[in-house]
């Protein structure tokens, strides 16, 4: 009869807790009970005598975790588990450094520095070293340097191969000598020089190998490589480890998460007389079972990956649900009506996510959501109008619309940095209050004098620029001119994780161009008898006489929306997150969207070596957020720079099995984008008219050959397969710069040479 602390496992959750000596390495799917496995193993260890409090070492990947841990530890054992080694690798190795500092070259009380105490620090070697913090932005260097440490490196192992290269190289060596003079370590130090000092100092390596007879790991799939290296200098030969991950939901690579570890596992933790034993637990006790089917059919199509299959005891389940709307509007718009539908179930709003694969698509949803009067809640993050380089930007066209604003002056006149500090600012401040005038008209009058009073009288004179080359610009243009001449855009894309924040500016046009649209369409609005006329501000134009109202009335929408929509701390609301911050989380109903090639998979895995394979384990997770109920949508227009641009469905919509999906609107097969040509058969809902038996099987389209649409113009075909209209055809459209994957009924028609 297996003991009270056994009860409740299944069969491989008890093979995994009771294993004999030995490292193991266990897959654990999602929903599968892997953290009761991990605390019952320690809890098993204990009761049984093979280990001790002080002869265990946990590793978890957040604080939140260890204090689970610690939690669920605290109930299954009558043992106090103060004393345990359980934290993350960070914690772990700070305390084993404040325990060795003499040895590490730290002294006793050294700081750590956090993200904004890092960028403070390089701001003033750069200073100190009259440093370019243009060319060599600060947050560009903190990044070069953790994954140079990330991966073991000092700076005189980096290997640079430009001048650019050598530069940052030079500038690493300069921030750890100041680093070593205040006595302060970031993040990254923390595991560096504590492996180092395993590395390079036996008796303390040996010290803890006798020590910690069993390490347990958690979440590792997500380790990188020095976390891997560290753990292996821990492990004595003696040692066993407990690792417990999916590599199947590793997806942090960005942050140099390293996949092939689990694979590695094997070879560098097992031996002749004690080889690793590898379980599988597989039951999931989250989803309904149509939604793991999908998942599983889903992954399959990774080659890289150890293997398991998810099933449940709970049923099959509703089928997933699928929806192909005409644009990014009506993609919103489906997924608020579907939300109001399961609100008026008795779901709560607090248990339905909305998962997208990048930030900046948050702002179609969100505008939505808006309308609707539907509280809901960024999960990870801020809204959309409420992120710096938003801000930024809309601070930016305050001042064009109205100069005046002290606030929006106050905020960007020296970002991007132009060489205008605190003090000159307090300047320009007391002189305004002296002469009872805006900051702008201080500025004007020259107030501020010496390099500051010209660099202002610069900044100034751009904003002058972006007001005159606005005025005969329609709002999106004008938009999207003040955030490059501003250099908002240039500055974010230097920065070496810019890419969100720059797809965020470039949302903003587009929220201006859904501002113009949503304005035209209810000053065109059919008046009842009676009523007023539609509360909407004049769209298009320019500024100054053109641009000065629907600006105005623009950036007063953004402030309303940015103020009211995000629910109050406790009051129930909808989760949005990205699918990277939905990780560990569960609901009742999960809405995937903007399932379009390019934007999930993301455009940019495309090019890079297993990068499909990962935006592919992103989507699994996506996938395994959902208990009872999901939901896959795409658009098949989206707005991009203020225009419309046509899209293909993702990949990821045929990795799975037909009979598991339900469409709520016609399915887009893969590369059918033409779909949009079914408005000429009666609207996107028709399906399209049977062709004939007899008819033709028509020419065989080829690479390079011209062709015409007649929606798109003339294009040339860049791939090709099949034959006449059944052919799968990558058209390249030269007027519209839309990369086309057409199908049958494409009205593609060849032009002749």
């Amino acid at each position: 009869m297996a003991p009270p602390l056994l009860d409740h496992l299944n069969p491989q959750q008890l093979e995994a807790v009771t294993l004999p000596h030995g490292s193991a390495l266990v897959l654990a799917g999602a929903g599968s009970g892997k953290t009761r496995v991990l605390t019952t193993r320690i809890a098993w260890l204990l009761a049984t005598g093979q280990a001790s409090v002080l002869s265990v070492l946990a590793v978890t990947f957040t604080n939140k975790a260890a204090r689970e841990m610690l939690t669920r530890l605290s109930a299954l054992t009558p043992l106090s588990v103060r004393g345990m080694w359980i934290g993350t690798f960070h914690g772990l190795c700070n305390r084993m450094l404040r325990a060795h500092h003499r040895d590490a070259d730290l002294p006793p009380l050294f700081g750590i520095l956090d993200t904004a105490d890092q960028l403070a620090l390089i701001k003033r070697l750069y200073k100190a070293h009259g440093l370019d913090d243009d060319r060599f932005p600060p947050r560009q260097l903190a990044s070069f340097i953790a994954s140079a440490k990330e991966a073991g490196l000092r700076p005189s192992a980096v290997e640079a191969g430009d001048e650019f290269a050598r530069r940052q190289v030079e500038h690493y060596a300069l921030y750890e000598a100041m680093c070593r003079r205040e006595g302060v370590v970031d993040f990254a130090e923390l595991l560096l020089r504590s492996y180092e000092l395993l590395a390079g100092n036996e008796p303390i390596r040996g010290h803890y190998q006798r020590r910690y007879s069993h390490l347990l790991v958690d979440e590792f799939q997500d380790t990188n490589l020095l976390q891997y290296r560290w753990l292996r200098l821990l492990a004595g030969p003696k040692a066993t480890v407990f690792a417990v991950g999916d590599d199947d939901q590793s997806i942090y690579a960005f942050r140099g998460a390293n996949a092939a570890n689990m694979q590695h596992f094997e070879r560098d933790f097992g031996g002749a007389e004690h080889p690793v034993r590898l379980i599988k637990l597989e039951q999931n006790y989250r989803s309904h079972g149509h939604i793991l089917d999908a998942a599983n059919a889903l992954i399959r199509h990774n080659r890289s990956r150890l293997g398991k299959e998810l099933w449940t005891s709970e049923g099959a389940g509703e089928p997933v649900r699928a929806f192909a709307a005409p644009s990014d509007l009506d993609e919103a718009a489906f997924v608020v009506d579907a939300i109001k539908g399961i609100a008026d179930e008795g779901v709560p709003l607090s248990e339905i996510a909305l998962l997208y694969r990048s930030n900046a698509q948050s702002r179609v949803l969100e505008h939505a959501l808006f309308g609707a009067g539907l509280p809901y809640r960024v999960y990870g993050g801020m809204r959309f109008f409420e992120r710096a380089e938003v801000k930024n930007a809309l601070a930016y066209l305050r001042l064009v619309a109205e100069p005046g604003d002290d606030g929006a002056l106050l905020r960007v006149v020296n970002f991007p940095p132009r060489g205008i500090g605190a003090r000159s600012l307090e300047q320009l401040q007391d002189a305004a209050r002296g002469r009872g005038t805006t900051l702008w008209q201080a500025a004007c009058s020259g107030a501020v004098g010496g390099k500051a009073g010209a660099n202002l009288a610069a900044f100034v004179a751009s904003v002058e620029r972006m007001r005159a080359d606005a005025a005969s610009l329609p709002l999106p243009e004008a938009v999207e001119h003040v955030i490059a001449a501003a250099g908002l855009k240039a500055h974010y894309a230097a920065e070496k994780d810019g890419d969100d924040r720059v797809e965020n500016l470039e949302e903003l046009v587009n929220a201006a161009q859904s501002f113009v649209r949503e304005a035209e369409y209810a000053a065109d609005a059919p008046m009842l008898p009676g009523s007023a006329a539609p509360d909407a501000e004049p769209a298009g134009g320019g500024a100054g006489g053109g641009v000065s109202d629907p600006l105005a009335a623009f950036l007063a929408h953004a402030a309303l929306e940015a103020g009211e929509t995000q629910a109050a701390e406790g009051r129930p609301a909808l989760q949005l997150m990205t699918v990277h911050s939905a990780k560990g989380l569960e609901f009742h109903t999960v809405f995937v969207t903007g399932l379009e090639e390019g934007l999930f998979p993301h455009e940019n895995s495309l090019n890079e070596r297993d990068g499909t394979e990962e935006e592919r384990r992103l989507m699994y997770v996506a996938l395994t957020r959902a208990r009872r109920r999901l939901y896959l949508t795409h658009a098949q227009s989206r707005m991009l720079h203020g225009q419309t641009r046509w899209h293909i469905a993702s990949r990821f919509f045929d990795e799975i099995p037909r009979e598991l999906v339900s469409w709520l609107s016609p399915p887009r097969r893969r590369y059918g984008a033409i779909d949009v040509d079914r408005s000429e058969w009666g609207g996107l809902e028709s399906p399209a008219p049977e062709r004939p038996a007899s008819t033709p099987r028509g020419p065989e389209w080829r690479v390079g050959q011209s062709v015409r649409h007649a929606k798109f113009g003339v294009g040339v075909i860049v791939g090709a397969e099949g034959r006449g209209s059944d052919a799968r055809v990558q058209v390249n459209f030269r007027e519209s710069g839309v990369k086309w994957l057409a199908l049958e009924y494409a009205r593609l028609e060849p032009v002749s040479s």
